[in-house]
């Protein structure tokens, strides 16, 4: 009964001498998966985000009577948050992101406005808002001051952050 002996070394490097790496190749890795990149889906997220934002912010905003600074937060990192995730990392959609949320914030206080005026003149805010366009925006420019410009800055700013974080 012979016994055979393994031959000394690593019985895994196939013919190997010692310090000599095997010489069976290695498969090569896989390729690296593409970016991904929807900017026209994106920008379509980020636009109904800021509208759909815009005016549940209006209507907060209206029914106590006062802004919210994190409301407005709240209302950009939703635009950047949508545009990043449906659009992936495209450089373009933080900046658009950050625009549309100065739109929605607008557009929150003109509809925080309309609520406002309709309660005082018994007629609905929509009547205000859409027939009387004109004076609301005249109220509005009447109105502003230095918090309605640091409430569009703090939601330009998360909605920036927010595509960036979303798309990574």
């Amino acid at each position: 009964m012979s016994q055979s002996v393994p031959p000394p070394g690593n019985p895994f490097a196939q013919g190997a001498g010692p310090g000599q790496l095997p010489q069976t190749p290695l498969p090569p890795a896989p390729p690296a998966p593409p970016a991904r990149s929807h900017v026209g889906l994106g920008l379509v997220a980020a636009l109904v985000a800021a509208l759909v934002a815009g005016g549940v912010y209006g209507a907060i905003a209206g029914g106590i009577e006062r802004e919210i600074g994190w409301a407005a937060v709240g209302v950009g990192f939703l635009v950047g948050f949508a545009a990043g995730k449906a659009g992936g990392s495209n450089p373009a959609l933080p900046v658009v992101s950050a625009v549309l949320s100065l739109g929605a914030v607008y557009l929150g206080q003109l509809v925080a406005l309309a609520i406002v005026a309709g309660k005082e003149l018994h007629v609905s805010a929509s009547t205000v808002f859409f027939e009387h366009f004109d004076g609301l925006t005249q109220v509005w420019k009447d109105e502003l001051d230095p918090l309605t410009f640091l409430f569009f800055a703090l939601a330009a700013f998360a909605a920036f952050s927010g595509a960036k974080k979303a798309s990574a």
